[in-house]
């Protein structure tokens, strides 16, 4: 069974898609992923006590944040890492050193007008998909060939 980390971006459905793919072919693959609930995850740190300064609030709630990524992560066989193109994911390119770092292979979701600022982080992954489903695809290829 294969350990796979969905990283990125919140605000469309690639990880339904690729969880969906996966499972009609039945692939031997389980998911984690980062809290997706924006609002969840912004509110993490809540539970320390509240933060009159916005820095602080995020500060701790990304600590706590961290725990769960840095576990997940650190269990992975794969990542796979989206960027998408409403909004910077920071988060995104800093799982993907972590990856890099540790040695965990990762594969890049993105489209091609992007490529310019994610060639560094494209050029340590293992493949760049343009969709879910080329993802699944490598997924089926990965777990599937004798």
């Amino acid at each position: 069974m294969w350990q796979v980390y969905l990283s990125g971006e919140i605000h469309t459905d690639w990880r339904d898609r690729i969880i969906q793919g996966a499972s009609e072919k039945q692939l031997p693959v389980t998911f984690s992923s980062a809290v997706t609930d924006h609002e969840a995850s912004d509110a993490a740190g809540d539970v320390l006590g509240t933060e009159p300064e916005p820095f602080w609030r995020d500060h701790k709630s990304s600590k706590i944040n961290a725990i769960r990524t840095k576990t997940l992560i650190e269990q992975c066989d794969l990542a796979i890492i989206r960027f998408g193109d409403k909004y910077k994911q920071w988060n995104a390119a800093f799982d993907a050193g972590y990856c890099a770092a540790l040695g965990t292979p990762y594969i890049t979701l993105h489209d091609a007008d992007i490529i310019h600022p994610l060639k560094e982080v494209d050029g340590s992954a293992m493949a760049w998909a343009k969709t879910p489903q080329q993802v699944v695809a490598i997924l089926d290829y990965l777990t599937t060939q004798q």
